[in-house]
């Protein structure tokens, strides 16, 4: 995909978490998880406004990030981050609903939508989503339940700032976006991928130039025509699923195709991609 396009995407979806913060979580004084809840915390607390909090509770991330992630992962949450700081500034924080569960729920989907895709095209909210992402290439693991169990330290902040009631509401929140975040997110999930071809050389060779992962070539015959076949096994990732369909596309659209999640894998399997 297109630089610009991705940094649109992550701009309108900085644009939405700051709209979920200020419309539907700071109202009811639900907050958000890691820093940015944390940042809440100051927002609430003092006069100076929260986008300020989560520029200034970000910038040891950042370097952190910088170091660890890359050049190019750190400027996009760069940008994320002063979007949302921004969009905050200029966002009224207006109560449109009086039920805090139901501000909860909402705030909550939106907050994982608009992390999800921020951190689907390599960019991040800053804060425990940089140290998430830092420990899922040592540990492959759903990232939204990685970010839930960061964030459960923010509930508790909470709970002795604004009462235990808001604490739940909160936890409700960070749960909630945890679980979108992972619909979004897929890159933790692993498929199996077979494939049976009369292009088996063609295939394998573009495969190889396209993906990052070993590839088992298999001799097979078709029970019923007799032809030979070759038959091309690997696992992927979710997110590279697209590139498969597209390459089948391409060279033998008359493929037999098998494909099905793996719950575990060991071994030599690249996790930094």
């Amino acid at each position: 995909m297109n630089y610009f396009v991705k940094l649109a995407i992550i701009v309108a979806a900085s644009i939405l978490l700051g709209f979920a913060f200020n419309v539907f979580l700071l109202p009811h004084e639900v907050l958000t998880g890691g820093v940015t809840g944390v940042a809440m915390i100051f927002g609430l607390m003092t006069p100076v406004n929260t986008g300020f909090w989560i520029i200034i509770l970000n910038i040891p991330i950042v370097i952190l990030g910088w170091m660890k992630l890359g050049k190019e992962f750190i400027i996009n949450s760069i940008i994320s981050v002063a979007v949302t700081s921004v969009s905050m500034l200029y966002i009224p924080i207006v109560q449109i609903t009086e039920d805090a569960l139901l501000s909860s729920v909402w705030g909550g989907v939106l907050t994982g939508v608009g992390i999800g895709l921020i951190i689907r095209y390599y960019s991040s909210t800053g804060g425990f989503d940089v140290v998430g992402i830092l420990l899922i290439k040592k540990w492959d693991i759903p990232l939204g339940g990685l970010i839930f169990a960061l964030n459960s330290g923010v509930v508790v902040l909470s709970g002795f700032f604004f009462g235990w009631e808001l604490a739940l509401y909160t936890m409700l929140s960070i749960y909630i976006t945890g679980i979108v975040i992972d619909r979004i997110h897929t890159r933790h999930v692993k498929l199996n991928l077979m494939v049976v071809t009369s292009h088996g050389e063609e295939l394998r060779r573009a495969l190889l130039e396209n993906l990052v992962r070993g590839i088992t070539v298999i001799d097979g015959q078709g029970a019923y025509s007799r032809e030979e076949k070759k038959v091309l096994y690997t696992v992927i990732t979710r997110y590279e699923l697209e590139i498969i369909r597209n390459v089948l596309k391409e060279i033998d659209p008359d493929a037999f195709v098998s494909i099905s999640q793996s719950m575990q894998v060991m071994g030599n399997f690249r996790k930094d991609d």
